[in-house]
């Protein structure tokens, strides 16, 4: 069977993503896979300085993906099969590029864990993410914000003669375009992934990419890597340094021995081969490989805690087998980014396919014996110089240029080449792609005027381009509301205050006075963000704000209501939100506090007890928990103060409950 690219469709449970948070996420981004601990003192120097480098100072000029929910229909989902006689791989263009399925056609086994649902959680950069197969994921450290956003995809020739699938999109977060080109040689067993990420800027730019792949969970599966030792990362946000396999009494290199969830970056030594494999109880699973570009090999384990079972599960259906993460990357951890000069590129090529190994060896006590047993057979199915010599075939096809599209991503790309007039080999952006929200920026660049005609304003873009074009700008309300956008994310916050002010006196009232209760919140102004974030709440309200916007507002301003003791206030901005809004889990976590803030902690209490999920609680988000125990504390001290004795008691008498035992 000559390999074939051929488009077709799935139909799965999906929950809809709903639209984008239309305010600007002005807050910075919660860190919760940065080094909270500080960095230890036997870190190598190249590692620490990467460790610094690069890390966000906004989700700018990315929106949030905050409004999807947990009600799943049958939904019609785009995918494209790469299908050769060996394998078959089933990639969705529409959600990231996913690889969500790999099939091992000779034996019937899949090797990747494919999510049987399309379940958004809390997890990526940017809110919505789903787990499940193989995810590209580049920006910063995390899951990336495009892991349910619409990639470009065509079909062209592959080195070899057949056909290859391009996945490509401009990557916002730091202006940067990659590529992933997808093929299957004839009669092989690995599926190759080319990549290239280029940097067209005239600066250096920090880079970050981690390739995820998921893998079935079994107490059985074993994670082997060329390594005596990793880098581990948990919950404390520390990094350490650690033996492999065994550490802390447990051999974690088997997905069930830890209790908690964490990582473990294996410290491959230079020179040797990039691979890492997960071998099921006979020696039987996925084995990833590349270039040596691509240094860094990673495992994450979910652990056995109870809450830990809780996160898998709020990923799928009750039910579904669990998974691991085997990962690899440009650094040694996920902690890190690597400047891409002016100009320059990285590109290496990667390679998946079925390993079978000797389950005896593999799964003996002698760890350099089973990971020499899993290299051995990787070097007999796959050897090292046949990735290398098709990385090297298919550096001449990274810039031919695409014959046939099957799937259309955004238009962001196509106005940075409109506004840089540079071509990209490999990877059009086409004008056919410029959409509703990049035409203010077209008329921005070619007239110099910034109008929009929505209800509410559209992106804002940030980068050293768009600011000097949005300074030079005629005089507007929306350009004056952007520019402080792209200055607050420059650092620049007395200039943004001024900009807002601009655009809220020539008549843009809620969109400017949020930003300026923004402001004042971050710089601790906590009761002048309360006024102004109530008064921007009003005027949406009456001033025909979108749902999205509306609900987006009022969960800000209400938070910021209560922040400054405002509980009754709090209250009637709530009460402004349709009901249907009101009754999402985030509300009803809202309508807890509020109760607790006016004193009806046994009230607070009932809502818990009714039952309800946050849809969109974040990765590393206290707020659930933290909640209950304030409700709880409460209840047990009564009107007395809150002492150390009561925390404890409270703890004691109303743990919290299992169903919102979760993602904390």
């Amino acid at each position: 069977m000559s390999t074939t690219v051929r488009t077709a469709v799935l139909t799965l449970p999906a929950a809809p993503l709903g639209p984008e948070n239309p305010l600007p996420p002005l807050s910075a981004p919660q860190d919760v896979h940065g080094p909270g601990a500080g960095l230890p003192d036997d870190l190598p120097p190249d590692m620490a300085r990467q460790v610094r480098h690069g890390r966000l100072r906004s989700l700018l000029p990315v929106r949030r993906r905050d409004d999807y929910g947990r009600k799943r229909v049958p939904t019609d989902v785009t995918a494209i099969v790469v299908e050769n006689d060996r394998l078959r791989a089933t990639v969705l263009p529409e959600f990231g590029g996913r690889v969500h399925s790999l099939l091992h056609k000779p034996t019937g086994r899949s090797l990747l864990y494919t999510n049987p649902v399309l379940q958004p959680a809390g997890y990526a950069l940017n809110g919505a993410w789903f787990s499940g197969g193989i995810e590209w994921n580049t920006g910063a450290t995390g899951h990336g914000p495009l892991a349910t956003a619409p990639l470009h995809a065509a079909r062209l020739p592959a080195p070899d003669g057949g056909e290859m699938l391009r996945l490509w999109e401009w990557e916002r977060l730091r202006d940067l375009p990659f590529q992933v080109d997808l093929w299957l040689p004839d009669g092989s067993d690995f599926l190759y992934a080319g990549v290239r990420v280029r940097n067209p800027h005239d600066r250096p730019v920090p880079v970050y990419w981690w390739s995820n792949a998921a893998v079935p969970e079994d107490a059985r599966t074993r994670i082997l890597a060329p390594a005596d030792a990793a880098w581990s990362y948990g919950r404390e946000r520390t990094l350490r340094r650690v033996p492999v396999p065994a550490h802390d009494g447990a051999d974690h290199t088997y997905l069930l021995a830890g209790e908690r969830s964490g990582d473990h970056f294996y410290d491959l030594p230079d020179g040797e081969r990039r691979w890492v494999a997960a071998l099921d109880g006979d020696g039987h699973g996925l084995v990833q490989t590349s270039t040596d570009l691509l240094r860094g090999r990673k495992l994450y384990a979910w652990g056995t805690a109870p809450a830990d079972r809780r996160r898998q599960e709020w990923l799928t259906e009750p039910g579904t087998g669990g998974y691991a993460e085997v990962q690899a990357g440009l650094t040694r951890t996920q902690l890190e980014h690597v400047p891409l000069e002016a100009g320059g590129e990285f590109a290496w090529l990667e390679a998946y396919g079925p390993l079978t190994a000797d389950p005896g060896r593999i799964h003996g006590p002698d760890w350099a014996a089973a990971r020499a047993e899993a290299a051995g057979r990787l070097q007999a199915v796959l050897p090292r110089a046949a990735v290398d010599a098709a990385y090297a075939a298919w550096r001449p096809y990274a810039d031919h240029a695409p014959k046939e599209t099957l799937a259309t991503g955004s238009g962001w790309g196509a106005l940075e080449a409109e506004r840089s007039g540079r071509e990209l080999p490999g990877t059009p952006f086409p004008a056919s792609a410029l959409g509703d929200q990049q035409r203010p920026w077209q008329e921005l660049l070619h007239t110099g005027v910034l109008t929009e005609d929505g209800r509410d304003p559209g992106p804002s873009l940030v980068s050293p381009h768009w600011r000097e074009l949005l300074e030079a700008a005629e005089p507007g309300p929306y350009a004056s509301y952007h520019l402080g956008v792209a200055q607050w994310h420059a650092g620049d916050r007395s200039q943004a205050v001024r900009s807002w002010e601009c655009a809220l006196r020539d008549g843009l009232d809620w969109p400017a006075l949020r930003c300026l209760a923004a402001a004042d919140r971050a710089a601790g102004h906590h009761e002048r963000a309360a006024d102004r974030y109530a008064a921007a709440a009003r005027a949406a309200r009456t001033g025909g704000a979108t749902p999205a916007a509306l609900t987006a507002l009022t969960r800000e301003a209400a938070c910021a209501l209560l922040a400054a003791g405002r509980a009754d206030d709090a209250a009637r901005i709530v009460e402004g939100v349709p009901a249907p809004a009101r009754a999402h889990g985030r509300f009803r976590l809202l309508n807890a506090r509020i109760l607790l803030a006016r004193g009806d902690a046994a009230g607070a209490r009932a809502v818990f007890d009714e039952g309800f999920d946050v849809d969109d609680l974040q990765e590393g988000e206290r707020t659930l928990a933290d909640v209950w125990y304030a409700v709880a504390e409460r209840l047990v001290a009564g009107p007395g103060p809150v002492t150390a004795e009561v925390r404890a008691r409270a703890r004691e008498r109303h743990p919290l409950p299992a169903r919102y035992d979760h993602l904390a």
